[in-house]
């Protein structure tokens, strides 16, 4: 096994600035989440989640058809998210990140309470979804 590991975040908007991320069952994504046990149950999703993330996107496009999914709310998609932050209003866009995750150090998880620590911040695939019109202003 290695020490750090790249990691896709799906994450989804409804204004363009504020970006929420569904948080799956197994994969690391929350900073302050311990690593979840799984086994010998192999989660499919998170596993293929982690190769997608070694490689181009476009070698993956089951990953668009699942970030499609979520844009549309699809209940079968959501099922295989443990947190979704949008309920029963989808968002208007949905894009991918790619960090690079590791252990932070027992120093490190006693002063700040995170078992991950994440660098390097990369858009993974283009944003999906419709376009947002900014806010008027009432004057």
């Amino acid at each position: 096994m290695t020490t750090e590991r790249p990691e896709i975040n799906i994450e989804g908007t409804r204004d363009g600035k504020t970006w929420q991320p569904y948080v799956f069952r197994y994969k690391p994504g929350p900073l302050d989440r311990a690593p979840v046990w799984n086994a010998p149950h192999q989660p499919r999703l998170d596993w293929q989640m982690w190769f997608a993330a070694l490689g181009d996107y476009r070698r993956n496009p089951w990953l668009g058809n699942l970030m499609t999914r979520l844009l549309q709310g699809e209940p079968t998609a959501l099922e295989l998210i443990d947190d979704n932050p949008f309920g029963q209003q989808p968002p208007k866009q949905v894009r991918a990140i790619r960090y690079r995750y590791e252990f932070a150090t027992r120093d490190e998880r006693r002063a700040t309470g995170h078992w991950w620590k994440r660098r390097d911040r990369v858009l993974y695939a283009p944003i999906l979804g419709v376009p947002i019109e900014p806010a008027s202003t009432a004057e």
